[in-house]
């Protein structure tokens, strides 16, 4: 079983991952030629920039600075689920073995810190999603489904890292999740992690290279 996901089932994954995110965003964009041409009328590439810019620096919005500790959860939470994957050591040798490229890889004991926070900003998140009348009413089922699904490659690795559980099964549904997370990506909500930027650049162009607006 762990060879098969450490081999053929990261190919897949990761095969999944790329084309059906090239897939969705080439459908999106056709999409958008059809039924939204004069967004590409009056494209700005400076404040598209901006828009994007603005929205991924901390409290960089308006709408950031009037809830910041929900801002500060997102952006440690997202910033967590960025770093981590990308450059913890053990996934650099897993990307060596696949495919023959690895990134620089930061310290392990970096890595299950910045996972314990997300975890805790995963738990804010989802008990917020709770608790807040005007949150819960737009939330669905899939919606908690799928934060759990994003957390539970964080928690087994962590849970592996300091030998808590039995190690091989953890490492297992390690693996397991994160690749089933890596496929579902294209496919739900999780696919915001690249459509965030198409959709803060027509904002930009709307909203700042059109009627002069700030767009944060």
């Amino acid at each position: 079983m762990y060879e098969f996901l450490t081999g053929a089932g990261v190919w897949i994954a990761f095969v999944i991952f790329a084309g059906g995110l090239f897939v969705r965003v080439a459908s999106l964009y056709g999409v958008s030629r059809q039924k939204d041409a004069v967004f590409y009328n009056h494209t700005n590439a400076f404040e598209a920039v901006k828009s994007i810019f603005y929205w991924l620096i901390p409290w960089g919005s308006i709408a950031a600075r009037t809830q910041p500790v929900f801002s500060s959860m997102v952006y440690l939470f997202h910033v967590s689920l960025i770093i981590v994957p990308l450059f913890l050591s053990a996934h650099n040798v897993l990307l060596q073995e696949a495919f023959g490229v690895g990134l620089w890889s930061i310290p392990d004991s970096v890595a299950d810190i910045m996972t314990a926070l997300m975890l805790v900003a995963g738990v804010f998140l989802f008990i917020r999603r709770l608790v807040r009348p005007e949150v819960r009413i737009l939330t669905e089922i899939r919606d908690y489904v799928l934060l759990v699904l994003t957390m539970l490659p964080f928690l087994t690795g962590l849970l592996a890292s300091l030998n808590i559980g039995p190690y091989k099964t953890m490492v297992i549904l390690h693996v397991l999740s994160g690749e089933i997370l890596l496929i579902l990506i294209p496919f739900t909500k999780l696919g915001h992690m690249i459509l965030f930027f198409f959709t803060r650049a027509f904002i930009g162009f709307e909203m700042g290279g059109r009627r002069g607006a700030r767009t944060w």
